[in-house]
């Protein structure tokens, strides 16, 4: 049992795949490229621009500049931010028992921030969290395990008794070098099944519902 809890964003707390897989489809369509199929969306999501573009672009990546596509990726995303981003099943309601529960939660997103303040409207429950750090808010992002004490430190929780949820391999290098319990959000972005057991986790979740078993509630 852990005292707070800390959450990764896209693949975690949203299903932001549709929309961000739909700007990197736009910039490969611009460059004469095929879409991502769906499965390469939900493998990249959550590595973000790079990770939705190297996938698409593959070996014709090094023949463009890589800084105008991220921009161009980052213009279509922002007009079209929430077209059809959802939260995950279940979430809500996790959120909201946390809130009346009065434990301290936070989100903790690689995103940068500017898309965050784009997006956070559309889903104000978010908004109630204790701590909300994006990818450059500070000097480091994850892996890098500062965000994640930073966020720590902001809701006044030892790191060992916070449990950080996310879908990726890095938030779980993450975690564990801020030396907080890595929680794999089993119906996010994970990709191969098989492979989670290489991440240093403490366990992997199969549905939201399950992250409440984490702390005590009444």
């Amino acid at each position: 049992m852990v005292d707070a809890l800390l959450f990764d964003l896209d693949g975690t707390l949203l299903d932001t795949a549709p929309d961000m897989g739909a700007a990197a489809n736009a910039v490969l369509a611009d460059h004469g490229h095929a879409p991502l199929t769906h499965a390469q969306i939900q493998a990249n999501t959550s590595y973000g621009a790079r990770g939705l573009l190297k996938a698409g672009f593959g070996d014709d990546l090094v023949n463009h500049d890589p800084q105008q596509l991220r921009q161009a990726f980052l213009d279509y995303y922002a007009k079209d931010i929430c077209i059809g981003t959802a939260y995950y099943p279940e979430i809500e309601t996790v959120l909201t028992t946390l809130h009346e529960q009065a434990i301290p939660w936070g989100i903790m997103t690689n995103k940068p921030g500017f898309l965050t303040e784009l997006l956070l409207p559309y889903f104000p429950l978010l908004r109630r969290a204790n701590i909300i750090c994006c990818g450059d808010t500070l000097p480091f992002a994850k892996p890098h395990p500062e965000p994640l004490l930073h966020c720590a430190k902001i809701m006044a929780v030892e790191p060992d008794k916070i449990a950080y949820i996310g879908d990726i391999e890095g938030d779980m290098i993450a975690a564990k070098n801020a030396s907080m319990q890595g929680i794999i959000a089993g119906w996010g972005y994970v990709g191969d099944p098989a492979m989670l057991t290489n991440w240093p986790a403490r366990k992997t979740l199969t549905t939201p519902a399950q992250i409440l078993g984490l702390v005590t509630t009444s």
